[in-house]
């Protein structure tokens, strides 16, 4: 009997381990989820005290690491954002999201690093990407992220325009839009501007969100002096964006164009603040960056309160952001 009894007692205390585990993997699920929608709504302190109370340990911990990691990247913290994908990536090295942002983390601090760091870093960004596109050669993020390193890194470093019309090749059977832009992307490194307008438009006609395409083209324009082509191409992603309620941060990339080109800061303004009002922030356009921007807009407009206001809801989202020299900031 008293063996019995032992073996009931066992039993039990294993169901009320099983159950105090599954409520705290719920638990963590939840805080998680929680995080990953203050990422997209720009809330970079909410989003890292919610990851810091996820176990490093455990089902979450890979996703966890992976998010701060994109916290991180928001706040352009490099060096802190590339150790957390780095972690991501040894808890689950087989997920292909993981390595696409290794690959961006460290692509962003080599561009700050010496010459020597950013040979060796610039290194590792390639096998990210391709091992990102290995695992998944549906990854149409990676295959772009991998074409463009190709245009972009010198040769000695394993870039190559042939390489990247390889991989547009690719894209073509995932994501047309993307390998459309990438070829524009090719043919701006040839010098061939003519083309890559051409394939800049054709990213817009086959794109069932036009509104990111046309701020791409506008960006074009601007590196191209083309002043009133920008605005035209500026103007019509606002008006797209209008008509797509997934298509806000094309607001945001087309207010940075303006931003950049020191165009038209009232519609800059404008279209910052249709962005922070729309349902579809995400972390491509940081609400706390717009804010700033904003605040910037503002004063220059003459709006002293209203740039101190933006100023402060800035800091409210973000606490730790410490931008890099940009003209935008």
């Amino acid at each position: 009997m008293k063996l019995l009894n032992g073996i009931i007692a066992i039993l039990a205390a294993c169901v009320l381990t099983a159950t105090a585990f599954a409520a705290s993997a719920n638990v963590d699920r939840e805080t998680l989820i929680e995080a990953h929608s203050a990422l997209q709504a720009g809330e970079a302190s909410k989003a890292l005290n919610l990851l810091q109370a996820i176990p490093e340990s455990g089902p979450q911990a890979a996703s966890a690491q992976n998010l701060k990691c994109r916290v991180r990247y928001m706040l352009q913290q490099w060096s802190a954002a590339a150790k957390a994908c780095t972690q991501a990536v040894k808890m689950d090295g087989q997920n292909s999201n993981y390595h696409l942002w290794l690959g961006r983390a460290l692509g962003e601090e080599a561009r700050s690093a010496s010459f020597l760091s950013a040979f060796s870093l610039g290194k590792q960004v390639r096998v990210e990407f391709q091992t990102a596109v290995r695992l998944d050669p549906r990854n149409g993020a990676a295959l772009s992220a991998l074409g463009e390193f190709y245009v972009d890194a010198p040769s000695f470093m394993g870039g190559g325009l042939d390489k990247a019309g390889s991989v547009a090749q690719e894209l073509d059977r995932v994501d047309p839009v993307r390998a459309a832009v990438l070829r524009a992307r090719i043919a701006m490194a040839r010098k061939d501007y003519g083309t890559a307008e051409g394939y800049f438009k054709e990213a817009i006609a086959d794109s069932e969100h036009p509104s990111r395409q046309w701020a791409t083209l506008a960006s074009f324009y601007r590196r191209q002096k083309q002043w009133q082509q920008m605005e035209w191409a500026v103007r019509n992603c606002a008006e797209a964006a209008a008509r797509d309620p997934q298509a806000g941060v094309a607001l945001f990339n087309g207010a940075s164009v303006l931003i950049e080109a020191k165009q038209d800061p009232a519609l800059a303004a404008q279209m910052l603040e249709d962005y922070l009002a729309s349902p579809s922030k995400t972390e491509e356009g940081p609400a706390f960056v717009a804010h700033r921007w904003l605040a910037r807009l503002k004063a220059q407009l003459g709006d002293a309160e209203g740039a101190q206001q933006e100023e402060a809801a800035a800091k409210a989202l973000a606490g730790e952001y410490l931008p890099h020299k940009d003209s935008r900031n």
